[in-house]
């Protein structure tokens, strides 16, 4: 079937199902695929009811994914910060998928931002300390929030204060044992570094965004975040997670002075600690931080997999090799950084 035919039946199928929610007539107009995504396909859409258009966006899982993620989770984390931080109004879920062959949610559109490429060297431009300023403070504010009073306590099992480390590092090294292609020598050194030199125990239990860094948040260009985005690796945990995942030098936009590419570390981390009312030990994030590079590293081992197995995505060959050698620097770096530091 042509991409075309393909797009205009699920036209019709959007047109019914929103039908049947809303009562009314739906026309589904302008639905375009945007490119990119490893774990739904995602499309947006304008949706004609009553005389009136609303913008919406289609999240809809794959026939294979890269990351194996829980579509109710993340339309569970909207739902749970929607008017707490921004993000986009979550609308409707379908976890078994029926009226569109695979489960999807819908959510609301937000129009007139940018997200800018990771590869770009200042995406920012003037406006980089102010909205790094907020990024961070969001941050610290998902930190702050309590998940036994959010609806995403509903699909997310809380670790322990003393687990949550064992848990993220469990996953992540079962990833690459289980998707490695060729020998990882370094990743395999650091996983060891890690359970031999356990992190203190979280302070709190957080809701981890997952994937918070830059590239997955939408600013208006003026300074302003206008979405925080792609909160489908979110889970409970230590939120010195997110802020090491930030931290990353791979998001760091080519520039070491500042971090996401916004304002220096110290900065960010002051923020961080008054919006989340939190305080970052030294050592536990030099822990968090070289466990991102491991996870980093499973997520593109996963790419080159899925490459090699299809060949047709051209971004998964990207992340595959030139990526995942840029984390295998990052990796070797910490560890010798780690070890001048007495780590074991």
């Amino acid at each position: 079937m042509s991409s075309a035919t393909s797009c205009d039946a699920l036209d019709q199928r959007l047109e019914r199902y929103l039908g049947r929610q809303w009562g009314e007539k739906v026309a589904v107009r302008e639905l375009t695929r945007i490119p990119g995504g490893a774990s739904r396909e995602t499309y947006r859409f304008d949706a004609e009811v009553g005389g009136q258009v609303k913008g919406m966006i289609l999240r809809r899982d794959p026939v294979g994914g890269l990351i194996d993620t829980d579509r109710q989770t993340e339309f569970l984390a909207y739902r749970s910060f929607h008017g707490i931080v921004p993000v986009p109004e979550p609308l409707t879920l379908e976890p078994e998928g029926g009226a569109l062959e695979r489960p999807f949610f819908i959510m609301s559109r937000i129009d007139g931002g940018q997200v800018p490429s990771v590869m770009n060297l200042d995406p920012y431009g003037e406006h980089a300390a102010t909205i790094g300023r907020e990024l961070f403070a969001i941050l610290g504010r998902i930190a702050r929030c309590d998940p036994a009073t959010l609806p995403i306590k509903h699909c997310c099992a809380a670790p322990t204060l003393v687990e949550c480390w064992r848990e993220a590092l469990d996953y992540w090294a079962s990833v690459i044992e289980r998707d490695e292609r060729h020998p990882q020598p370094i990743a395999h050194a650091a996983i060891r570094r890690l359970r031999r030199n356990p992190p203190k125990p979280a302070k709190k239990i957080s809701v981890v965004h997952g994937d918070y860094r830059s590239g997955n948040f939408m600013h208006d260009g003026n300074g302003k975040i206008l979405a925080v985005l792609d909160w489908e690796m979110a889970h409970l945990g230590d939120a010195v997670e997110d802020l090491a995942w930030c931290f990353d030098p791979l998001w760091n936009h080519f520039d070491d002075a500042r971090v996401a590419g916004t304002i220096p570390e110290a900065e960010a981390i002051a923020i961080w600690e008054h919006e989340s009312g939190l305080r970052v030990d030294p050592a536990t994030l030099a822990w968090w931080k070289l466990f991102s590079a491991v996870k980093g590293c499973a997520i593109w081992t996963t790419s080159a997999k899925e490459f090699i197995a299809d060949g047709s995505d051209l971004l998964l060959g990207f992340t595959g090799t030139y990526t995942a050698r840029r984390h295998d620097r990052i990796m070797a770096d910490r560890l010798t950084q780690l070890v001048e530091e007495g780590w074991s």
